[in-house]
């Protein structure tokens, strides 16, 4: 396993899979990886960090020892993106007792609200090297 950071995302949540596509093209420094719940590296990531691969709550980005989870872990990818996506740090503003439990909502009912694919997302070619099997 790498050290990370490495974003732990569900490959069959229709709104996670785009978010990982988005990070892939955005992040010209080649900074993240990525790991679908749903595989071998991301499952065993998962359960290390209290996150049951068979029911995602959350995304995590897994940095060494440093785990980030519900609206950090989002407000960091997007910050280490660059401009103009680092402007999403602003967000911090808001404390997280606050932008958790938004979080939360939308995680729990993703599927509801954005879809479910019937089969796990499949990066495109020129990333593959950047996705843990």
């Amino acid at each position: 396993m790498p050290d990370g950071p490495v974003i732990l995302f569900d490959a069959e949540c229709i709104l996670c899979s785009a978010n990982a596509g988005f990070v892939l093209k955005h992040d010209r420094a080649d900074y993240f990886l990525l790991a679908s719940i749903q595989g071998e590296s991301g499952a065993t990531l998962a359960l290390r960090h209290d996150l049951d691969p068979h029911d995602p709550t959350s995304l995590l980005v897994v940095d060494g020892t440093t785990v980030r989870r519900d609206s950090d872990a989002v407000l960091f990818i997007y910050e280490k993106l660059g401009w103009p996506w680092r402007l999403a740090g602003l967000l911090r503003i808001v404390p997280s007792f606050l932008r958790d439990p938004a979080y939360r909502w939308v995680a729990r009912n993703r599927y509801r609200l954005f879809g479910k694919r019937s089969t796990c997302w499949i990066a495109p070619p020129e990333y593959r090297s950047r996705i843990l099997p």
